[in-house]
């Protein structure tokens, strides 16, 4: 498996093809915008890492360390970050839709305007998370219950 240490060298290789990065360590990596649909990034460490706009639409991210990573709008569609580390990262306008949170740490994660319908919550410590604005629509909350879906004319009245 490929260990990959610069954003030059992981995107050559996406590009080729490669998808398994497991372990990688990618401190502070710049992905500004970067297509990752589907990579295994499962142990990587991108903590502080600039990731805002990216696409890891399907990836694999259980165990990751994104700690104080910007992910301003990205997309994470169906990500699995089961037990990631999301402390301090800034999450805000991302796309979590149906997105395995189980677990996760996501202590004073700004998730302002996130868009979580249908994601798993279940077990995540979000102890002074940032949620104004998100939908938590469909979403499995940390103690295990199951946020009701919301009506459109609900939402753009509040």
């Amino acid at each position: 498996m490929p260990r990959v240490t610069t954003a030059d060298e992981l995107l050559a290789k996406y590009a080729a093809g490669e998808r398994n990065f497991q372990e990688s360590n990618l401190v502070g990596v710049d992905l500004v915008r970067s297509t990752l649909q589907d990579a295994d990034l499962k142990g990587a460490n991108l903590s502080f890492g600039k990731l805002s706009g990216v696409n890891l639409q399907g990836a694999d991210l259980r165990g990751a360390d994104l700690s104080s990573a910007n992910l301003m709008g990205a997309s994470l569609y169906g990500a699995n970050l089961w037990e990631a580390n999301l402390i301090g990262a800034d999450l805000s306008f991302a796309d979590l839709r149906e997105a395995n949170l189980h677990g996760a740490y996501l202590w004073e994660a700004k998730l302002t305007r996130a868009q979580l319908q249908g994601s798993d919550l279940s077990g995540a410590k979000m102890g002074g998370a940032i949620l104004t604005g998100a939908d938590l629509s469909g979403a499995t909350l940390p103690d295990g219950t199951v946020r009701a879906w919301a009506s459109p004319l609900a939402d753009k009245a509040e």
